[in-house]
């Protein structure tokens, strides 16, 4: 893990979630995260704006962003070998406001291996999500 990002406690994984500071803006974080994921031949299947969408309810929430991408040639052998692990695939970051600080958070990758006993292989499919988000932040 890259020391950029830590959460509020200090560490980098909290309770299976990964959480990494950026030193952008949400809307920046989100460009930049979808250049990198078409860089690395990922696919982008769709951003949701959790806030925008509470707006359209009457409602406020902080710049909130998901971002739901990954590979099938990655993601599907998971899926075969564990067919619940659809619940968590594709991977999913989330970029939200957190006070004047930029957040990205996700589940770690070794929390979904572990919660669906996938082999190494298959675990380290997954675990490019890491990478993903560093390149991210990095300056």
């Amino acid at each position: 893990m890259s020391d950029h990002g830590m959460d509020s406690a200090g560490s980098g994984d909290h309770g299976g979630v990964v959480t990494k500071l950026s030193p952008w803006s949400v809307q920046d974080t989100i460009a930049r995260l979808s250049a990198v994921i078409a860089a690395r031949g990922m696919k982008l299947f769709m951003v949701i704006d959790q806030s925008d969408e509470a707006a359209a309810a009457g409602l406020e929430l902080r710049d909130t962003k998901l971002v739901i991408f990954g590979s099938p040639k990655a993601g599907t052998p998971v899926m075969v070998a564990a067919p619940l692990s659809a619940l968590d695939l594709p991977l999913k970051v989330l970029v939200w406001q957190d006070g004047c600080q930029t957040k990205l958070s996700y589940t770690a990758p070794t929390e979904l291996a572990a919660r669906y006993d996938l082999s190494e292989r298959l675990a380290a499919s997954l675990a490019g999500i890491n990478a993903v988000t560093d390149a991210v932040i990095d300056r």
